[in-house]
């Protein structure tokens, strides 16, 4: 039996961006008709809290899909020569359950959770948003602002991360790459004054991002945390905004950010406003007026990887993208 390999280089010239938000658009719709399976994903926590490893199954009934990812996650990688999260997509034959393809899943991940911040951006954000401010300053952070770039008219981004010197090498990196304008600050609070859109992208265990830093009308995707018992957003942030997920029952369970305002009792359960397939639906608005803040936390769902790996196959194989390996499976 013949899988398709499919690395890490080829899997970033085979998703582009654009054709990954339109992916990210079917994703939330799909789990929003209930036309997807994607269970909470199981995860294994690895002594001392080195890292955890997390497996997302999924299958889409339109197009018809078969795909399961596992990643292992290791925050402490941040600054080596290997990236947070590493492992791969497992794309199975949905008629006879073959392996088709394993695909690189670092690169799929950095692509597609900037794509689905890029939807929620679409919805939440202000049509005339052109001050960007990105807090971290790694892979997501590079994915993110390519992202807002293509659904919003970006004019200034304003870069801080923990470490300067990572901070000032993205921003002239990404200077060469795009035709805006760059800062690198100190501080995340001078990052985020005045700023129309956030990004937040970091590890970081604790809030990053306060709400009393917030201007009335602000837009934030939050995605650096995946934890219960991690957030980037303290207690006010999230207080004062309309949250948006792009699921309940990831939030409720994996979500810090959400879930220490429950429990410190700063919201109810009832504090989250849609899912963000619910607003493309339009069983659920999206923004309201002007001068409300919107937060979309954003945790990963299987079906994303799902659609993303699915396309990747069908393009490698157009192309003749890919190595064919022989990997049994025949009886």
């Amino acid at each position: 039996m013949s899988v398709l390999i499919i690395n890490q280089a080829e899997v970033h010239q085979l998703l582009l961006m654009e054709e990954c938000i339109e992916l990210m658009h079917m994703a939330f719709r799909a789990l929003a008709q209930e036309t997807a399976i994607a269970p909470l994903r199981p995860i294994m926590k690895l002594p001392d809290k080195r890292g955890v490893v997390a497996m997302m199954p999924g299958y889409s009934s339109g197009p018809e899909a078969l795909a399961v990812k596992i990643i292992a996650v290791y925050p402490g990688n941040l600054g080596t020569a290997y990236d947070s999260h590493q492992g791969a997509v497992l794309l199975f034959d949905v008629d006879d359950g073959r392996l088709l393809s394993l695909i690189d899943a670092s690169e799929v991940t950095a692509i597609r959770t900037a794509a689905a911040s890029a939807v929620a951006t679409e919805l939440l954000a202000h049509q005339t948003a052109e001050e960007l401010a990105i807090l971290g300053s790694g892979v997501q952070a590079r994915t993110h602002l390519e992202a807002m770039l293509k659904v919003r008219n970006i004019k200034r981004v304003r870069i801080w991360s923990r470490t300067a010197e990572r901070a000032h090498a993205f921003a002239e990196r990404e200077q060469e790459r795009f035709n805006v304008e760059f800062e690198v600050v100190s501080e995340a609070k001078q990052a985020v004054l005045q700023a129309s859109l956030i990004c937040t992208t970091t590890a970081a265990r604790e809030p990053v991002l306060l709400g009393e830093w917030l201007s009335s009308g602000t837009h934030v995707n939050a995605v650096g945390s995946a934890s219960p018992v991690m957030r980037e957003l303290d207690t006010a942030a999230i207080r004062n905004a309309r949250l948006f997920v792009d699921s309940r029952e990831s939030a409720k369970n994996e979500a810090g950010d959400f879930l220490i305002p429950l429990q410190e009792g700063a919201i109810t359960d009832d504090h989250i406003v849609a899912e963000i397939g619910e607003i493309l639906e339009g069983s659920a608005p999206g923004r309201t007026h002007d001068d409300e803040t919107t937060v979309f936390k954003s945790l990963g769902v299987g079906i994303q990887d799902v659609l993303a790996a699915d396309h990747i196959y069908a393009k490698a194989k157009d192309l003749g993208m890919g190595t064919e390996v022989d990997l049994g499976g025949l009886r």
